[in-house]
């Protein structure tokens, strides 16, 4: 063969071979950074908008706090005891913001394996940096680890400052501090990781907490009724006349909760998606439900409505639907709202009176009573033949609900036993109770040194 022929023979195979693999090398091209790109759609992404609503929710749940919360209690005590309760609302908020930061947030959700606490891995926020994250509900998304800190944090904070609700005008100020920084150690730090947590005990165990019925608001309330009946009752309770001294300040404070409440229950999604705005439209509505019921049991009972009794559906209605404010349908919502109030009510107009104990703010009686039903109803309202987001495959509402009752029977008697034992050892260390005649001097004076307010 010519050298010429041999050329355009050669030439005539590589144009062949070209078209070819033409195709081949078309989609090499396409196919790698088609690859690429999947591989970047998988791995997770911080959603901007979702840390947005979580900034928010989180400020929110702090204005719970204060002034929220302290107003709300401030209203409901003697005017002596005004500041000793906004005090004790602020001290224990910021004493359990450090603690969270050194080991709480560690102990809650630190990555360990325990069903009972998250072990020491993010002591002192080791590991936890601008760049890591914590995961949302959706696939793939994910918020700054910070922002889901600082939370929980606030959740951390407002609960034991709950719990002061139960004993206050009698309590010194040193003890209750040091109580609940000892109780948030031992107790809600272990109750959050069991519920919360992946690895938690009662997480494992399908239980439904979606905002925090049983690690906060039944929590809090045995907490405060184990305090009323250790420090026991006011001096002079049932002679001398103990109304609140603002309930203008007790509208305020409840009113503000309300607001706030809308950061602790539709924050608790974690992303500013659909279960976000059931909680909303939950948060709403329930809690306007549980109004307008205790209103008119009131109506009934005593023949006048009052401001006290709206002020306490409205929190009612709100302990109710927290663990719920997700998974219930909006009808099952308002169902809820409209039960708890009668048994709120029981409990504070009747229970409390017959047994006699002193719960001044009527902790116990709105913020366990009202938990422990808000949890239980969690479970069959979860039911998507109720309107709710229906159960995990292969459960049913009566199994649903027994693990429902395992969670708050846990809770109780976790919360109820490390109480008593703390009560205990601080009455030890620094004592439980002010002098007789601090108390009849009130605690702003005899603890602060300073009056709320001054004659003109």
């Amino acid at each position: 063969m010519s050298f010429p022929k041999f050329s355009s023979t050669l030439a005539r195979v590589g144009a062949a071979s070209a078209a070819l693999l033409a195709p081949a090398i078309a989609f090499a091209q396409t196919a790698a950074p088609a690859a690429t790109d999947a591989a970047a759609a998988a791995a997770p992404v911080v959603d901007k908008g979702d840390t947005a609503f979580m900034f928010i929710s989180t400020i929110l749940v702090l204005f719970m706090l204060v002034p929220g919360l302290a107003l709300f209690y401030g209203g409901l005590v003697r005017a002596k005891n005004m500041l000793s309760v906004l005090m004790q609302c602020t001290m224990i908020g910021a004493v359990v913001m450090l603690i969270w930061v050194i080991y709480g947030y560690s102990f809650a959700f630190g990555g360990g394996t325990s069903p009972y606490w998250g072990g020491t891995a993010k002591m002192f926020l080791m590991g936890v940096n601008t760049t890591t994250t914590a995961a949302t509900f959706s696939k793939g998304v994910v918020i700054p680890e910070f922002i889901f800190m600082l939370f929980q944090m606030t959740f951390a904070a407002i609960t034991p400052a709950l719990i002061i609700g139960a004993y206050a005008e009698r309590i010194k100020f040193s003890a209750s501090v040091l109580f609940c920084a000892l109780w948030a150690t031992f107790v809600y730090f272990p109750i959050a990781h069991m519920v919360w947590d992946s690895n938690g005990f009662l997480f494992k165990m399908g239980a439904l907490d979606f905002a925090g019925g049983t690690v906060v608001h039944i929590n809090a309330g045995i907490a405060g009724i184990c305090g009323a009946l250790l420090i026991g009752k006011r001096t002079g309770y049932g002679k001398d006349m103990m109304a609140p001294h603002s309930m203008t300040l007790t509208m305020v404070g409840a009113s503000m909760l309300w607001v706030g409440w809308f950061g602790f229950n539709a924050g608790s999604n974690l992303e500013a998606s659909g279960g976000a705005m059931l909680a909303t439209v939950n948060t709403f509505i329930a809690t306007a439900a549980a109004i307008v019921s205790w209103s008119v049991v009131e109506t009934f009972t005593r023949g006048k409505a009052s401001m006290l009794g709206g002020a306490s559906g409205m929190v009612a209605g709100l302990v109710a639907i927290t663990p719920a404010a997700g998974i219930a349908g909006p009808m099952g919502a308002i169902a809820m709202g409209l039960i708890v109030s009668p048994l709120c009510y029981f409990f504070v107009s009747v229970v409390k009176n017959k047994f006699g104990y002193d719960d001044t703010a009527d902790v116990f009686g709105v913020h366990c009573v009202g938990g422990i039903f808000g949890a239980l109803a969690t479970g069959i309202f979860a039911s998507a033949s109720l309107g709710g987001v229906g159960y995990a495959e292969g459960v049913t509402m009566s199994s649903q609900f027994m693990v429902q009752l395992t969670a708050v029977v846990t809770t109780i008697v976790w919360c109820g036993v490390g109480s008593l034992i703390l009560y205990k050892v601080v009455d030890v260390v620094v004592g439980l109770r002010v002098t007789v005649e601090a108390e009849r001097e009130g605690l702003d004076l005899a603890s602060h040194g300073e009056a709320a307010y001054h004659a003109s």
